[in-house]
């Protein structure tokens, strides 16, 4: 993995070649990355993983034609033959007239914000090791819990380098800590599994493996024994370990995309209520310590705090250059793309804000409801809303949790769940994808 200078410069002087080249216009992709995992089991290890890579990628344009190449060999010899490999795909390839770089003026040009994306410390495979150890000990310790299904701990790095022929230049590093457990409840027939997981840029900022592991546990053996609800019409709360799927559903109906190909059950709102007045969604992309931050988006246009949802109302698409021209609008700052491919759109540090009620609240208003902690299945319609999906969770009686319940289907349309729901105001940061606990107030409760 190189430095970012070094990464900068491979990526600028790729860029070069092309233009020299004959191409009109290029941009050059440099990503490296290491990482490292440990997984035990009942004890013992199971594994030891290390991996090192990096890529570089290519994007000519000639004319409204281009081509992607990608090479993970960084020779001189490589790299010229990428670009005269790139240059002649690029001059077959059809033309489409929403082609080119993102405009010049919404580059990055001054220091890249600073976003505290990368940690220097790298654990070596016994810190690892340990960490995986504590997090399965604790999850053994639960009452209740029968068998582990295993444990993991892992750190990696990686540097981003964006160079393009407007003038654009630039490189940043970023680093992940992460420790998970799962484990099994019960016996034979009635065993139930479930799993804990936490990840962070910085290894200070990783919840305890105890932590980890002892919920891990609690979640298995609080699954024991579940049962099915009398079908019927109930109110729903998404607990935050599945509410953030429904900001998933969003952030794609709202890509330029799909909306440019009519696509998404959200085309013709912008601008309209889409949630209730109270409901905020942001998309933050220079957040400290974010797990999806980043100084500059995969065109090397400049990022910034977004609010997509203001008091209910849709205010924008997230859209990369060539969905942009395609909707008459500027690129928002969300292009994100790999080596290989074209930069696509994509949120960041995405979130719904928190509510005004708090998640005690919100299950007490409810007699009678059900509470999901899992899903099932992908029965979503991106084009029409309509949802249906397989759930697991627990009953709400007179405000409190109560039996478990599995094997059940919630349904509703997306349209009628978003302009209903009500989040609590237990939000925390722990995804790149964030959401509170959520209430729909009426979904359709089946057997699955």
């Amino acid at each position: 993995m190189q430095s970012p200078e070094q990464a900068q410069r491979i990526a600028k002087s790729l860029v070069e070649r092309g233009i020299a080249a004959g191409a009109t216009a290029a941009d050059a992709l440099y990503v490296g990355d290491r990482s490292s995992s440990v997984q035990v089991r009942l004890g013992e290890l199971e594994g030891v993983g290390r991996s090192e890579g990096e890529e570089v990628g290519l994007r000519l344009f000639v004319g409204q034609r281009s081509a992607t190449v990608a090479s993970s060999d960084l020779s001189d010899e490589a790299l010229s033959a990428l670009v005269e490999r790139c240059r002649a795909m690029a001059a077959e390839a059809p033309e489409d007239p929403f082609a080119g770089l993102a405009p010049d003026h919404l580059l990055l040009r001054e220091d890249p914000p600073a976003i505290e994306s990368f940690d220097p410390v790298e654990p070596d495979p016994s810190e690892l090791r340990n960490r995986a150890l504590e997090a399965e000990r604790a999850a053994l310790a639960v009452a209740g819990v029968t068998n582990s299904s295993g444990a993991g701990a892992s750190a990696s790095a990686s540097t981003i380098a964006l160079a393009t022929s407007g003038g654009f230049a630039c490189a940043y590093r970023s680093s992940s800590h992460g420790c998970s457990a799962a484990v099994v409840a019960g016996e034979g027939a009635t065993m139930q599994r479930d799993h804990a997981w936490r990840s962070s840029r910085f290894l200070c900022d990783l919840e305890a493996p105890a932590e980890i592991g002892r919920r891990a546990g609690e979640r298995a053996v609080s699954r024991l024994n579940p049962g099915r609800p009398k079908p019927g019409r109930y109110p729903v709360l998404f607990d935050p370990r599945v509410s953030s799927s429904l900001l998933g559903h969003f952030a794609g109906a709202i890509t330029g995309s799909s909306v440019a190909r009519k696509t998404s059950f959200l085309r013709d709102k912008l601008g309209e209520r889409v949630f209730a007045d109270g409901v905020s969604i942001v998309d933050d992309p220079l957040r400290p310590r974010g797990l999806r931050s980043r100084p500059f988006d995969g065109e090397g246009v400049r990022v910034g705090r977004r609010e997509l949802i203001d008091a209910g109302v849709l205010t924008s698409w997230i859209a990369e250059s060539a969905s942009a021209r395609q909707l008459g609008i500027q690129p928002t700052g969300h292009a994100a793309r790999g080596a290989g491919g074209a930069p696509s759109a994509s949120p960041t540090n995405l979130y719904m804000a928190a509510g005004r009620r708090s998640r005690e609240e919100l299950l007490a208003a409810c007699p009678e409801a059900v509470l999901i902690i899992e899903l099932i299945g992908q029965g979503v319609n991106g084009v029409t809303g309509d949802y249906s999906r397989g759930a697991v969770g627990f009953m709400i009686r007179d405000g409190e949790i109560a039996e478990p319940v599995a094997e059940i289907t919630i349904a509703s349309n997306l349209i009628d769940m978003f302009a209903t729901l009500e989040p609590a105001s237990d939000l925390e940061f722990t995804r790149g994808i964030d959401a509170p606990t959520i209430l729909v107030p009426e979904m359709t409760i089946g057997a699955a």
